[in-house]
């Protein structure tokens, strides 16, 4: 079973992934032309995770990625950033494998 599910609703990609080894325990990220339209987190710190869903507003997820990938939370060697860069990543493989 994938941790990470698509739909495409009226052009936008919507992609849910449950993260791993965090206090979030779903993320949900529309996408529409590799731009973060929106992202919602459930669970985690309500508070940072707001200030990153607006942070990646209107980004690409390429940059996104860049930027989140590997960041640790405490000692925790993940976070939820680098959750959501992995959801990414698993978003832009599946979409080269529906293309292929």
């Amino acid at each position: 079973m994938s941790d990470i599910k698509i739909q495409e609703i009226d052009g936008v990609d919507v992609i849910q992934y449950l993260p791993q080894g965090v206090c979030s325990k779903m993320m949900q990220v529309r996408i529409k032309d590799n731009i973060v339209l929106d992202a919602e987190f459930v669970g985690g710190c309500a508070g940072n995770l707001s200030g990153i869903g607006m942070l990646i507003r209107g980004m690409d997820i390429n940059e996104v990625i860049k930027r989140l990938t590997g960041l640790p939370c405490g000692s925790k060697p993940t976070s939820c950033p680098d959750q959501l860069s992995i959801a990414l990543k698993a978003y832009l493989a599946q979409k080269q494998t529906i293309k292929a």
